[in-house]
């Protein structure tokens, strides 16, 4: 095991539940009001925006200096 798993199985929930969330924005694609989107999220699931297409939700994740990561 690397130091880095072992220091993440330590993480207590808290720190677990805010692991990633100035890092890490997940993308995941949405139908609201016949309309799609790609809808941006917090690491702990907050929706932050949605915007037309994902080529737009990258550009703004990393505007923000984080990095996308897609939901299915």
């Amino acid at each position: 095991m690397n130091p880095t798993s072992q220091s993440l199985r330590t993480l207590s929930a808290q720190d677990f539940a805010t692991f990633g969330l100035n890092d890490l924005a997940y993308l995941k694609p949405v139908t609201a009001e016949g309309r799609t989107g790609i809808a941006i999220h917090a690491a702990d699931g907050t929706e932050l925006t949605v915007v037309q297409d994902r080529a737009l939700a990258v550009v703004t994740v990393r505007q923000n200096d984080m990095e996308a990561v897609s939901l299915h």
